[in-house]
C-alpha cells in the first residue's frame, strides 16, 4: 500500500514541477500529538511513532527518528531507507543529495525546524518552495474530518488559578515589553491559559485552537466551529472572544503591522511570514504552566493515589490470577483496573504492553499481528488521565525465571533510577546536568540507552511538556520546583527483552542553608525484586528499595484487600529479608 501512495505522491509532484516533498510527523498547531486527519507521515510511510520526517526525492525516500523508534521503523516503513537522527540529521542527508525542487507545508513546519534545511539546500543549489497546498491531502482518499470535540471548563478546583490571574501576568509581561500581543499555537498552552480542555485529540484533553493574547489581557480563541454552550461562554467571560478558525488569517492581517511575540519552535512558517514585526521568545505560558502550583501539585499526588492502586491490582492479577495471556489482553485489563477506580477520564497515552523481544522496540505497540503470549520480561509502559491530573508509568515484569543477563541489566537500570530519584542539587540546575546519573551504572558495564531520561509532564495535559528534561541532549532550561518529569532509564538488548522503570518526580525545594532542590517520586507503583541482583546494590539503595515499598503499602494499603496486602507485605517489605 505505501508503494503505491509513494507512486501517487510522485505523480502529485510531478504536476507541481516539484522533484521532491518534506513529509513531517506535524499539524498547523505543531503539537507533539495530532488528530487522524494531520497524520500525513503515518497514512504514507505506515510509520505510526510521535516524531519523525520523510523526505521524497528522486533518488530516495528517507524518514528520520530518534532511537525511540530505529527498529519500530524498520518493520513499519518498508518503502522507505531509515535513519537515526543521532547519526545522520535531515539536512546532512540533503547535502548528499543532487540540487533539486523540494516542496514542503509551510503550515506543518516552524522556522526553527526549517532554517538548517534551507542552508544545507542553499550550499547545494536546491530550493526549498512552499506550496500553496499540501499534495498528499490530493491523494488522500476519505482522509477523516478535522475533530470538533466539545470544550468544557477545567475548574479552579483542579486549575487552581483563574485564567484572568494567569492572562494578567502574561500581558503585564508584553506591556513591559511594548509587544502588542502574542499568538499562541501550543493547544495545551491555550488550555492552561484559559482554563478549558476538550477532546480533539486522542489521548490529550485539549481543544484545537489558535489564540492571540493581546497585552490588553482579552484573548481572540480561534477554533473550528463546533457546539458551544452557556456553561463554557460563562466560564470563559467577556475578555474572551470565540471566533471561526477561518477568521485567523483575517485577524492576523489586522494586526500584522504591530509588534507580535511568537515562539520560532512552536509556529508555523506560514503563520510568521504574514507579520511585519515579528518579536521571538519563547511561548509564554510554558514556564507557568511547567511549574505546577498548590492545587495542581496535590492532584498530582491524588492521581497517583489512584493510579497506584489500578497499577499495583494489575500486578497482584499477573502474578497470582492468570495462567496464560497475551499483550494485548494485558493491556486491556489493566485499562480496567483504572476504570475501576472511578476516576479515570482517558488513558494518557495508548498502553505500551510488550513481552520478549518486542519489549527491545522502545515504543512498541502491540498488533494483532505482533501480539505475543506474555513470557520472559513483560514491560508495560502506561498512564492515566485523571481531573486532577496526568499519570505516567512503567514496570519491566518476570513473568519467567529470569536470566543473571536480565537481572543484571534491571539492576544496573535500577541503580541509575535511584541515582536520580535521589539526587540534590543547586537551584539553576539543568535536567541534562543530571542525565549522566541515571547511565553511569550502565555506562561502566558498556551499556546505554537510546532515548531521554525524563520529560515534562502536564496537569490533566499532555503526557509529555517542555520546557524542562533530563536527556543527555543539551537543555538550558532549569529545573524549578513545581515541575513534575519521568524518570525512565532503561535497557534494551535487540531481539531479546527490553528493560524500563519509570516514576514521576516532583521537583521540591529542600530544607538548608544553601539553595538546593530535590525530587519527590509520586508514583506509587512496586518494583518487581525478583528482578534485582542485590550483589549489585549499595545498602543506601536496598534502604530506598525498603522505604518506598513501605510508603506504597502505607498510603495505598487502606483502599486495597487483604488478599493484596498480604502480596505486598510478603514479596516486597523488606528487601534484605528477600536478598
Amino acid at each position: 500500500m505505501s508503494l503505491i501512495r509513494l507512486q501517487a505522491l510522485k505523480t502529485e509532484l510531478t504536476k507541481l514541477n516539484l522533484d521532491g516533498f518534506l513529509i513531517p510527523h506535524a499539524d498547523e498547531y505543531q503539537g507533539e500529538y495530532i488528530p487522524p486527519n494531520s497524520r500525513r507521515l503515518e497514512w504514507l510511510t505506515g510509520f505510526a511513532g510521535s516524531a519523525g520526517l520523510a523526505i521524497v526525492n528522486q533518488n530516495e525516500a528517507a524518514i528520520f527518528v530518534d532511537g525511540r523508534y530505529t527498529l519500530a521503523v524498520r518493520e513499519q516503513a518498508k518503502q522507505f531507507k531509515p535513519y537515526n537522527l543521532k547519526d545522520c540529521l535531515p539536512q546532512q542527508w540533503l547535502l548528499q543529495q543532487p540540487a533539486s525542487k523540494i516542496g514542503y507545508d509551510p503550515w506543518l513546519h516552524t522556522p526553527a525546524e526549517l532554517e538548517p534545511l534551507q542552508h544545507s539546500a542553499e550550499i547545494i543549489g536546491s530550493q526549498l518552495i512552499a506550496c500553496e497546498y499540501n499534495p498528499i491531502d490530493k491523494i488522500w482518499q476519505n482522509q477523516p474530518s478535522p475533530p470538533i470535540a466539545s470544550i468544557v471548563p477545567h475548574p479552579i478546583c483542579y486549575s487552581g488559578e483563574t485564567s484572568q490571574s494567569k492572562r494578567q501576568q502574561i500581558s503585564e509581561k508584553l506591556r513591559n515589553e511594548r509587544i502588542f500581543a502574542t499568538i499562541l499555537t501550543a493547544s495545551d498552552s491555550i488550555a492552561w491559559l484559559l482554563n478549558i480542555r476538550g477532546g480533539d485529540i486522542p489521548r490529550v484533553p485539549v481543544p484545537l485552537s489558535f489564540a492571540i493574547l493581546y497585552a490588553t489581557g482579552t484573548t481572540d480563541l480561534f477554533i473550528i466551529p463546533r457546539a458551544i454552550d452557556k456553561e463554557l461562554l460563562e466560564h470563559l467571560g467577556t475578555e474572551i472572544s470565540i471566533q471561526p478558525l477561518a477568521s485567523f488569517t483575517t485577524v492576523l492581517k489586522k494586526i500584522a503591522h504591530q509588534p507580535i511575540l511568537i515562539d520560532p519552535k512552536k509556529t508555523a512558517i506560514w503563520i510568521v511570514d504574514q507579520l511585519e514585526a515579528v518579536v521571538q521568545g519563547s511561548d509564554p505560558c510554558i514556564l507557568s504552566k511547567a511549574c505546577k502550583n498548590k492545587v495542581e501539585i496535590s492532584g498530582a499526588q491524588q492521581a497517583h493515589h489512584w493510579d497506584g492502586i489500578a497499577m499495583t491490582r494489575f500486578l497482584h492479577w499477573l502474578d497470582t490470577k492468570i495462567t496464560i495471556t497475551d499483550e494485548i489482553q494485558a493491556a486491556q485489563r489493566l485499562e480496567q483496573f483504572r476504570q475501576a477506580t472511578g476516576q479515570l477520564h482517558d488513558l494518557s497515552f495508548d498502553t505500551i504492553s510488550a513481552t520478549g523481544s518486542n519489549a527491545a522496540i522502545v515504543h512498541y505497540q502491540a498488533t494483532e499481528q505482533t501480539n505475543k503470549q506474555l513470557h520472559s520480561l513483560y514491560l508495560v509502559d502506561s498512564g492515566g488521565q485523571y481531573l486532577h491530573g496526568t499519570t505516567d508509568v512503567t514496570r519491566t515484569i518476570a513473568i519467567d525465571q529470569p536470566t543473571a543477563e536480565q537481572k543484571k541489566c534491571f539492576t544496573l537500570v535500577l541503580k541509575g533510577h535511584i541515582s536520580i530519584a535521589t539526587c540534590n542539587f543547586p537551584s539553576g540546575t539543568t535536567g541534562s546536568q543530571l542525565d549522566v546519573l541515571a547511565r553511569h551504572a550502565l555506562w561502566q558495564a558498556g551499556l546505554d540507552y537510546d532515548h531521554g531520561t525524563g520529560h515534562g509532564v502536564g496537569s490533566f495535559l499532555s503526557v509529555h511538556e517542555g520546557p524542562q528534561s533530563i536527556s543527555i541532549r543539551p537543555n538550558k532550561a532549569a529545573l524549578q520546583p513545581g515541575m513534575i518529569l519521568s524518570n525512565e532509564p532503561g535497557y534494551y538488548k535487540e531481539g531479546s527483552f527490553g528493560i524500563r522503570i519509570e516514576n514521576l518526580l516532583l521537583v521540591v525545594e529542600i530544607a538548608g542553608e544553601h539553595s538546593m532542590l530535590g525530587f519527590e517520586t509520586l508514583t506509587l507503583v512496586p518494583i518487581d525484586l525478583r528482578l534485582v541482583e542485590f550483589s549489585l546494590l549499595t545498602e543506601a539503595e536496598i534502604t530506598w528499595l525498603d522505604n518506598y515499598h513501605a510508603r506504597i503499602l502505607a498510603q495505598l494499603g487502606p483502599q486495597l484487600d487483604s488478599e493484596i496486602k498480604n502480596w505486598l507485605q510478603l514479596n516486597f517489605i523488606s528487601s534484605r529479608r528477600l536478598t
